[in-house]
């Protein structure tokens, strides 16, 4: 399995500024390539799913040896190397409800902070990008991530 994980933000902007001007166009590239296996810039599992979370209710996710990958295998998560949530569905109306990620009662708190973490309200169209080549990924403690509207 190889990955190209990218986050790209371009912009254009007209007037003076401290880099001379009239136009501002700054371009900011991340970029994390991956390669298979369990050490630094690696990979070896994907999860890749599409999720209805009702208004008010819970939707949680347990990464140790509950979800299957494409083929139907049942796998655990040790580290989390990216994770891309989308609050807006591949097809279909438009979502109407925040999401929020965490607070869970064996929360993903590697990455998080505070003794209930959390991110968001991600609003509708919004999304959230987190990714991390070294060997340790996320820091991933086992347990469930929770999504709630």
């Amino acid at each position: 399995m190889r990955t190209e994980i990218t986050a790209s933000i371009k912009a254009a902007q007209v007037g003076p500024n401290d880099f001379g001007g009239p136009a501002f166009m700054p371009e900011v590239l991340a970029r994390l390539e991956t390669s298979i296996g369990t050490g630094a810039n690696q990979a070896d599992l994907l999860f890749v799913d599409q999720r209805t979370v009702n208004a008010s209710a819970n939707d949680d996710i347990d990464l140790s040896g509950v979800l299957t990958n494409a083929f139907g295998a049942t796998f655990t998560a040790v580290e989390l190397v990216a994770l891309l949530i989308i609050n807006a569905p591949i097809g279909g109306l438009p979502n109407t409800t925040n999401l929020t990620i965490g607070a869970g009662t064996n929360p993903v708190v590697g990455f998080l902070g505070g003794t209930t973490p959390t991110i968001g309200p991600i609003r509708p169209g919004g999304f959230v990008l987190l990714g991390c080549g070294d060997a340790a990924g996320l820091r991933l403690p086992h347990g469930a991530a929770r999504t709630t509207r």
